[in-house]
Order: structure tokens, then C-alpha cells, then sequence
């Protein structure tokens, strides 16, 4: 337990447990479908732990309901710094083994950016153009309770993946809740897709656009995600974004 009453895992435990994702086929269902699923990334005592953060205020910079901004209902809370060490340990781990498929997506859309191996490098860019607030998050839904089809962009800098892993059980915390996408091609109605997750598995999927290869060429397709309305109990999630908020 930290000196912020948190939970931590041991070091080496959770970066063996990203080491060992087959990175390669998230890249590739991430090219065919622009969501890939990590099964077990967390431990149920880490999404526990993770959890019951949520009641304790000071470890906050920002509280949201929902239903206040045409959301959804619901609300989610951001982390304030420095963030709690499991959180900031899956940011920094998971983020070079990403950085490959955002490069390539970066080139196939033609765009001029390119991202930095290291996550502190990309933060340092985000930092130097005004988004200096971290953007990690706890949600939490109960009976009702839904997240509108969105995109998490905070400002001109934007990582083209982000993930989220659910911290309850499905059918034993909560009933319905599912992780939602559609994916908007151009001239066509959208795509959409329902993500199965269990407590501890980790969604990867695009934030905003991803690169299509049609019969004329690479073209450009719209992703947004969101969340079912939740029938019975209550469900917790953490968003793990890696660009900072202006």
C-alpha cells in the first residue's frame, strides 16, 4: 500500500504481464477492426483496488456527471498528479507498444506526425502546446446509466489510441454496460460493434480516426465509442488516455 493508500502491484509483475500481451495481433486486429482486447491485464485485487480510489476526492483534479452535459448519465472523475503509480505504470507500458501502429497509421492517413518511443517524450510535446492536465480517468455507471458515442480529444495533440479496462465483473456487479463502437466510412450508414469484456481485461481501440484500405486506396474512417445503458448494479471502469488536456 502507498503513502496515498492505494494499492500498487509490484513492478515487475505488471510490466511481465504487458511483455507478454501478443502485441502483434493487437496490431492486427486493431488494422481490421480498430479495437483489439487484451484479456486479464489487471488482477482482481488491482481492479478492486482500483475501484474503491473513486470515494476519495483529493486523488482528483475534476469530477463529471454526465447528464449535466448531455453525456450520457453516469460520471467519471480525472485523475489529479501525480497519478496513482498502477495508473501511471500501464501509461509508460503500454505506450511504446502502440507507438508502431500509430506511426504506421500516421503515414497511411498522410499525416506529417509522428510519435516519440518514449511516452515522457510525447508528454513533453503535449506539455510545450498548453495540455498540461492529466487525462486518465475512473468511471462509474449504475442502473441506467450510459456514455453517448464520443471522442476523447483534448486539444491539438492526440495519441490515436487509448484504453480501457473494466474493473467490475459482468453479471456479478452489473447487467448490461457494454463497450460500443461505430465506425463511420465515408458515404456509407456506420458500423457497429459490441466489445465482450470481463473484470480485468483491457479494450485497445482508436480515438478518433484509422486508416481503411479500399479498392482506390488507404482512406480515412470516423471511430467513436460509448457505453450501453447498464440494467442492474454498478460498473467501474479506468480510461487510460495518453495525450494531457489544455
Amino acid at each position: 500500500m502507498s503513502a496515498r493508500g492505494e494499492i500498487v502491484p509490484i513492478a515487475s509483475s505488471l510490466e511481465e504481464r504487458v511483455a507478454s500481451v501478443d502485441w502483434a495481433r493487437v496490431s492486427q486486429d486493431l488494422d481490421a477492426h480498430g479495437c483489439a482486447v487484451v484479456e486479464r491485464l489487471l488482477t482482481g485485487a488491482e481492479c478492486g483496488g482500483l475501484a474503491a480510489l473513486y470515494a476519495r476526492d483529493e486523488l482528483f483534479r475534476s469530477r463529471v456527471v454526465m447528464a449535466r452535459h448531455g453525456f450520457g448519465r453516469g460520471e467519471y472523475k480525472y485523475f489529479a498528479p501525480p497519478l496513482p503509480a498502477l495508473i501511471a505504470s500501464l501509461r509508460t507500458s503500454i505506450y511504446p507498444r502502440l507507438v508502431p501502429v500509430a506511426n504506421r497509421w500516421s503515414a497511411a492517413m498522410g499525416l506529417e506526425v509522428q510519435y516519440p518511443e518514449e511516452h515522457a517524450r510525447f508528454v513533453e510535446r503535449c506539455h510545450a502546446a498548453g495540455q498540461v492536465q492529466p487525462t486518465p480517468l475512473l468511471l462509474r455507471y449504475g442502473e441506467g446509466d450510459y456514455n453517448c458515442l464520443h471522442q476523447d480529444l483534448y486539444g491539438e495533440h492526440v495519441f490515436p489510441l487509448q484504453v480501457a479496462i473494466l474493473l467490475s465483473e459482468p453479471e456479478r456487479d452489473f447487467a448490461g454496460g457494454e463497450l460500443v463502437m461505430t465506425e463511420q466510412r465515408p458515404r456509407m450508414q456506420s458500423r457497429p460493434m459490441v466489445v465482450p469484456l470481463r473484470q480485468g481485461d483491457a479494450a485497445v481501440f482508436a480515438v478518433r480516426h484509422r486508416p481503411v484500405q479500399g479498392t482506390r486506396g488507404v482512406y480515412r474512417v470516423s471511430m467513436r465509442h460509448g457505453v450501453s445503458r447498464v440494467r442492474s448494479g454498478h460498473r467501474h471502469t479506468v480510461g487510460i488516455i495518453f495525450h494531457d488536456a489544455t
